[in-house]
């Protein structure tokens, strides 16, 4: 893997905010949890691809609809990403659950759950 150039770091943070703030302010479908926050962004250098790390509090069914709305209004999203930032190109958006933060919530409590076996 490539090591990120200033730019591109740049363009992955700006994106991210972007995509944060109409994800949490400006679509209106009601399949896209209220809980869903944009984790990463991975912009390719060449600005045609963009893989947008979302994650969504709630059940695996929660998760689901979520990543269906959003791929639904992935037009949408990417106008208004084409009006608020100034790229060459307007990278084709590509949704992906991250899981790290229920894995690490369940790593946490299958430890907690250990050194209270040990305690006992």
């Amino acid at each position: 893997m490539r090591k990120n150039s200033m730019k591109n770091t740049r363009i992955n943070g700006e994106v991210q905010r972007v995509l944060a703030e109409v994800i949490r302010g400006e679509i209106k479908d009601p399949r896209i949890s209220p809980l869903t926050s944009v984790v990463a962004v991975e912009v390719a250098p060449d600005l045609k691809t963009c893989k947008v790390w979302v994650s969504v509090y709630g059940d695996e069914k929660a998760q689901a609809d979520t990543l269906a709305g959003l791929q639904s209004a992935e037009g949408y999203i990417k106008n208004q990403l084409a009006k608020q930032i100034n790229l060459r190109n307007t990278p084709e958006l590509r949704f992906i659950v991250d899981e790290s933060i229920a894995y690490g919530v369940r790593m946490s409590k299958l430890i907690d759950d250990v050194v209270k076996s040990d305690e006992d």
